[in-house]
């Protein structure tokens, strides 16, 4: 998310053209989430950025999270979730198992198909939540606050979520 995002569009006449200024563009938050199906709690954490170590340390997070429990992740084709860290990572966590036991797995969606992926509907939810609250939002540190506030204290039960038999947490990053 950059600062900036939160005004995505304007209405206006046609024949006028509208600025929208920004404040400071450089200011940004990653954010990886992970949808729990079961129970549809959504699990959200701020990162320096989107990448290999990122990915693992999120990772990380949900395993101490779910604690002796298998964790299916299915991800987005994003280059950091494909790499050899990443691999390393699985192998580690999983090393000698059967892949029927493997404690942590990863599915990837076929590339640009954002369809199946209900953490998309997740991320949609908290830049309109932010949208509509806009003209209040002065600081990026307060547009940090209100997304995680959006995202974190409900639960969600999209209809595609039904869509899936998988029964896994959908991951993702913003």
């Amino acid at each position: 998310m950059c600062w900036g995002d939160v005004c995505g569009y304007v209405w206006g006449r046609s024949d006028i053209r509208i600025e929208i200024p920004i404040v400071n563009e450089r200011n940004r938050q990653t954010y990886f989430g992970a949808l729990n199906y079961p129970t549809k709690e959504f699990i959200l954490r701020e990162y320096d950025g989107a990448n290999g170590a990122s990915t693992i340390a999120f990772m990380k997070y949900l395993r101490s999270k779910f604690r002796g429990k298998r964790i299916g992740l299915i991800w987005d084709g994003a280059t950091y979730h494909k790499s050899r860290e990443i691999k390393e990572f699985f192998a580690s966590v999983n090393q000698g198992k059967a892949e029927n036991e493997w404690e942590l797995t990863c599915i990837l969606l076929a590339p640009n198909c954002l369809e199946p992926n209900p953490v998309e509907d997740v991320w949609l939810h908290g830049k309109n939540f932010l949208r509509n609250f806009w003209y209040r939002l002065q600081f990026f540190s307060t547009v940090k606050w209100l997304f995680n506030f959006a995202l974190s204290h409900q639960k969600f039960a999209f209809p595609k979520i039904f869509y899936s038999h998988l029964g896994l947490l959908y991951g993702h990053s913003l």
